[in-house]
């Protein structure tokens, strides 16, 4: 029973990034617990989308190890991997709406493809995904007819619209205001907490960093790896090097 507890939700075991002979990351080793939200930060051009895209299995390492609950994601059969795919949630940045879909249509287009539910118990679970994310009323809206806060909300209705246990953000505060970008770091907060989800997140944005943030990994594009993993408030107030206090230290600290 306590092995089952303690078991990591996530874990990077000695991976490499790589895009051809061009290394991006090497040795990335952490761990993410279950109900907790991770933050991937850096500044640009160290790789924090690529190892999302290694994380969701876009691309497959040059080295090193994906755990899920214990079991191996780059090792595993097709059907094993599809499987283990289904469990996630993916927010991109731009939201990645079907501009030709409503609202609704864009929410349901999982549960079409990957449930054998009714078209009525569809509509219910698409209008209580909407509701959640403070968009019950506009499921006949198109994204052009939104704005862009709206747009990341009905891309995180769409994301768990299957009840993820993971759900992956890439850059989600990335073209808000400061006000649309607090209500969406609200709105995480408040679904990993009702829903038990696991968290993972990409972005450089301070103020998102240190409000969400349960734990951090900083990849450092100098030396090419992880150079610092803790709580973000922790690592901003003793960073374990020059580069971790300098991108944590750009702007004023978030309250």
């Amino acid at each position: 029973m306590m092995n089952t507890i303690s078991q990591p939700k996530i874990e990077v075991r000695g991976m490499d990034l790589a895009y051809g002979s061009f290394v991006v990351m090497r040795d990335l080793k952490f761990t993410v617990k279950q109900s907790e939200i991770m933050i991937i930060m850096g500044g640009s051009g160290c790789g924090k989308s690529t190892l999302l895209k290694h994380l969701i299995g876009l691309i497959d390492p040059v080295r090193g190890d994906i755990l899920y609950d214990g079991v191996s994601f780059v090792k595993a059969d097709l059907d094993k991997k599809q499987d283990t795919l289904r469990t996630f949630g993916v927010l991109y940045q731009a939201g990645a709406l079907w501009s030709s879909m409503t609202l609704e249509e864009n929410v349901a287009l999982p549960l079409e493809e990957y449930t054998k539910l009714s078209p009525g118990e569809i509509r219910e679970i698409v209008s209580f995904k909407l509701s959640l994310v403070g968009l019950k009323g506009f499921e006949a809206f198109y994204p052009s007819e939104i704005s862009g806060g709206m747009r990341k909300r009905a891309g995180l209705a769409r994301a768990m619209a299957l009840d993820p246990e993971i759900l992956f953000f890439d850059e989600p505060s990335a073209g808000l205001d400061p006000i649309s970008s607090r209500r969406l770091d609200d709105l995480i907060l408040q679904l990993r907490d009702s829903l038990g989800s696991t968290v993972v997140v990409v972005t450089h944005e301070l103020a998102s960093i240190f409000a969400i943030g349960d734990n951090s990994i900083f990849l450092d594009a100098e030396s090419r790896t992880m150079t610092a993993m803790g709580n973000p408030n922790e690592l901003f107030k003793d960073p374990p090097n020059e580069n971790v206090r300098y991108f944590l230290s750009r702007g004023e600290k978030a309250n």
